[in-house]
């Protein structure tokens, strides 16, 4: 679970159910973040409402402070909960690039090791 989390709202008052959602949603993406970079993440998570007269807007914008990179997703539709989905699944896309560029060269030597021997 990522420590600091943070969660404000614009424009609207964030009530509980949508913070217990973006904690289960947002918070657990630690378990794809590489385990060196774990303790010093930071999440920002910015949620906005816009009401005029041709439409309604829900944005969900999530702010990722990883070691060396800044990983930053906003997403908008008409559903707060259907923005917060699609803000994690493009979080999580990132977040595997993160890992595959700032990983530990030692477990790519391990599986590419292991990978020769099986073919042998």
């Amino acid at each position: 679970m990522i420590q600091k989390l943070e969660i404000s709202g614009v424009h609207m008052v964030v009530g509980d159910d949508l913070r217990k959602y973006i904690m289960k949603k947002v918070g657990h993406l630690d378990k794809y973040i590489p385990k060196h970079a774990r303790e010093s993440v930071h999440a920002e998570v910015r949620l906005k409402e816009t009401n005029t007269k041709t439409r309604n807007e829900r944005t969900c914008e999530v702010i990722l402070h990883l070691p060396k990179e800044v990983i930053a997703v906003s997403e908008t539709t008409i559903n707060m909960y259907a923005a917060i989905d699609i803000a994690e699944e493009k979080l999580k896309m990132r977040v595997h690039k993160y890992k595959e560029t700032h990983g530990t060269p030692q477990l790519h030597r391990r599986v590419l090791a292991k990978l020769k021997r099986q073919s042998l």
